[in-house]
Parts: C-alpha cells; structure tokens; sequence
C-alpha cells in the first residue's frame, strides 16, 4: 500500500479557556492554587484518616478512597491546560490524547461510584444504625472498592478503545484488513486439523467449566487454592477463545482475513488473559509457599482479602499491560505488507509488518515484559525454592508426599506454561516465515489450556472426590 495515501493526524490544538492573552498571567495563578489546594487538601484528609484509628469507619474509608480519586481526577486534565498556559503551546499529541481521554472517564467514573457507595453507607447508618457494624463489614467496603474500580476500568477502557478505533479509521487509509496464513498444514489435510482443534477447545471450555462447577458445588473446596484455581480455569476459556474461534472460522470458511478492528482488539484480549494467567500462576505458588512452609499461619495469612487482592491486582494489571501495548499498536501505520504469517494477530508479528517506527513499542515489549515475565516467573522460583528446603527438611517420607501431592499439579502447570515461552520468546526464529513459532504459539494458546483441567483432576483426590460426589448425587437423583 502506497503511503503517500496516508492522511493520519499526529496531534491535536486545544483551544483552552476562553479568557484574554492579557489576563492568562492572573487566571494561571488562580487555577495553579486551585489545583494546589485540590492536591494537598485531599492528601490532607488521607494522611489525618490513615493516622487517626477514630477514623477507622467505613464512611472515612470511602471518604479516603474519594479524595485519592479526585486528585487524579483533577491531575488529568489541570497539569496538561496550566502547562499549555505557560508554554503558550496548544498542541497534544495523540497518545497523550487517548490516554487523557482513558483517565479522565476512569476517574470520572470512579468518583460517581464511590459517590454512590457513600450514600448507601449514610442510608445504612441513618436507617439501620443497630445493624450498622454487621452490614457495612470490612469486606462489604472493600468490595464496593473494587466494583467501583473494575466498571469503571471497563467503561474507560470500552471508550477509549472504540475512540481509538475512530481515529485511526478516520485519519488513515491504510491496511483495512490482515491476511492470517494460519497454520501450516496442506491444504487437503484441513478437515482433519479442523477435527481436532475444534474437539481440544471444546474439552478446553468443557474442562474448565466442570472445574469451576465442581469448586462452586463443593463446599469443601471453598479455600483459597481453589479460589484461585477457579479464576485460573475461567482465565484458559476465555484466553482459548480469543484465538480459536477465529481460526477455525478461517479453516472452515477457507478466509483467511481479519479486519483491522477485529486484529487490535484480538491483540487486547490475548495480552489481557496471557498476563492474567501469568499472575494467577504466581498467587497461586505463593499459595502454595504459603500451604507448605506456613501450614499454622495458613488460614491467617491467606484471608479472604488476600484472595481477592490476589485476583483483583492481576486483572488490574493486566488491563494496563495490554492496554498499553494496544494503544501504542494503534499509532502504527501498515502500508507496506499485510499478510501475518501466524493463525492470530500476534503483537510481535505485526510490529514487523509496521511502516512506521516502532523503537517506543519494541522497548515497551522489553522493559514491561521483564516485569509481567521474568519478575513472577523469580517469585515462582522463590516460592519453590522455599518448599524445596522445607520438604528437605520434613522428618518423614509422608510429610515429603503429603507436600509433593500439594504442588504437584501447579508445578506441572508451571512447567507447561512457561516452558512454551521460554522455547518461543528466548529461542526465537530468525525470520517472520519460520513454522516454529505458530507451532509454539499453539502449545500455549491452545494446548496448553486444554490440558490444565485434566492435570488438576488427575493428580488431585479433592478434585475427583468432588467429581465423585456430583455423579453419585445424579445417579442417586434419577
């Protein structure tokens, strides 16, 4: 594709307020106060409510997470327009754009939530104050905390996606579609292929979805190794999805095209649940560390605010972490090649397809990648090198089985899960053509997945215990 064709905008003007050149001088100091006073009063109240136990209260609690709010909320848009007044610079770039358009809506949002939660702990207060301490719990609060930031991560998220999508269609004529070549498989031998992936996704989302049944039916398995196990088996269906549907639509209709929106939003989803799988895989070998080396402090340690902070930073995490790598995805142009030589639209692979520079994308890859790989993958390593040295250290045979039979299966799935990563990301092919890498890419993105129920049913008797319990409770039923 010809890139004289390409029409893109690189930045935006703001008009900014509309007040005289002569009187900016006056309305800089103002505005510069009134943002001073929004900063240092809200952390004010922070600070007295972390430091005072009298306002240890879930209304004080609320009020703490509301004044943290709107100091980001106010640090959106207030640095940006006083610096512009005092450059005499209008212009924006267009990530600076999009990414003040994402925060402006989260914060937004965050603050009409915690508004929201606040009244209903004023009603509670006022209309059942003997049943206050019981309804307003600790983890009532927290809950309403995490609910006000996950809508509104979603929200934003959905916005600024779409606005992106806006953008970029509106302001370039470039490649409107990708050619995925998918697999490489003969031609004659599709049906075949088709077959079989088409049965290891249905036993991935089966698989997983009894998982996720049986932990929800079985109340002995309401700890948190299964809790986490849980959130890991809906993290695999929803991972396999965001691949296998699309290549097998492709195998069956014989297409091999993705449209530019589908691809950016395939390479979301794909970064969103590849880095949540990593992380629930190292909260679960703290879990373990934990089962093995603290088997006293166990209960304690591993809380039920613990489980779910183990969860919800994950997700968190993830969304910034695939949001990141999206957006700067989204200012790369395509024009000179738009056949992916994958079965999905990896991020890696399209970065070589890419017109424009992508020095900022490469090193984003680099640097958040360490943090979102190689740092979990040394806690894991951690975690088990403690539950070495305390299985060495247990005085009896069934002390060392009993430990061996609790990590068993996560350190399978750890095995299984990076060791597809290191044999594509440390071992890389030396040109985009080379079928190593879509081999590889199918261990982790299909294989892999549909394996982890049958490893945590095989090696685990709590598992087939609860199997067991179902079955019999149907047949008994009939």
């Amino acid at each position: 594709m010809n890139k004289d064709n390409q029409s893109t905008v690189s930045e935006f003007i703001l008009l900014g307020l509309p007040i005289r050149l002569e009187e900016q001088n006056i309305y800089y100091a103002l505005f510069l106060i009134i943002y001073l006073t929004t900063v240092l009063g809200n952390l004010l109240i922070i600070l007295l409510i972390r430091l005072d136990s009298r306002l240890h209260t879930p209304m004080y609690f609320f009020l703490s997470h509301l004044a943290l709010t709107d100091i980001n909320f106010s640090s959106v848009t207030a640095p940006k327009m006083l610096m512009n007044m005092l450059t005499h610079s209008q212009s924006i770039s267009y990530a600076a754009c999009i990414s003040q358009a994402y925060f402006f809506i989260l914060f937004a949002d965050i603050d009409s939530f915690l508004l929201t939660s606040m009244a209903y702990d004023r009603y509670v207060a006022i209309c059942h104050p003997l049943h206050y301490s019981t309804i307003m719990s600790r983890n009532l609060c927290l809950l309403l905390v995490i609910v006000s930031w996950g809508l509104s991560v979603a929200n934003a998220l959905v916005h600024t996606i779409l606005l992106s999508f806006l953008m970029i269609g509106g302001n370039q004529s470039g490649a409107p579609e990708f050619i995925l070549q998918g697999l490489p498989i003969r031609l004659e031998d599709w049906k075949m292929y088709y077959a079989l992936f088409l049965v290891m996704y249905l036993t991935t989302v089966l698989g997983n979805l009894l998982i996720i049944l049986l932990i929800r039916l079985d109340s002995r398995l309401h700890t948190p190794m299964y809790f986490l196990l849980s959130h890991l088996a809906l993290t695999d269906i929803s991972f396999s999805s965001v691949t296998a549907p699309k290549m097998l639509m492709n195998m069956l209709i014989h297409s091999q095209s993705i449209s530019y929106t589908d691809c950016i939003s395939q390479v979301y989803f794909f970064l969103l649940f590849a880095g949540l799988d990593n992380l629930l895989i190292t909260s679960m070998a703290y879990d373990r560390y934990v089962a093995i080396c603290h088997p006293l402090h166990y209960t304690t340690i591993m809380s039920q605010r613990l489980c779910l902070c183990l969860v919800i930073v994950p997700w968190i995490l993830s969304s910034a972490n695939a949001l990141l790598h999206t957006l700067l995805l989204t200012h790369l142009s395509f024009f000179r090649n738009n056949t992916l030589h994958h079965f999905f639209c990896d991020l890696t692979t399209l970065l070589k397809l890419s017109s424009s520079d992508t020095t900022v994308n490469e090193l984003a890859i680099l640097t958040v990648g360490m943090v979102y790989t190689v740092l979990p993958f040394m806690c894991i390593l951690v975690s088990y090198g403690h539950i070495g040295a305390t299985i060495l250290r247990a005085s009896s045979i069934k002390s060392i089985c009993k430990a061996l039979s609790t990590c068993g299966s996560h350190l399978c799935v750890v095995s299984l899960y990076y060791g597809t990563i290191i044999g594509l990301y440390f071992f890389p092919s030396s040109n985009n053509t080379n079928d190593k890498d879509v081999i590889v890419a199918v261990l982790y993105t299909v294989v892999t997945p549909m394996l982890n129920p049958f490893i945590y049913s095989l090696r685990n008797q709590e598992i087939k215990g609860a199997l067991g319990n179902i079955l019999s409770r149907g047949t008994f039923s009939l």
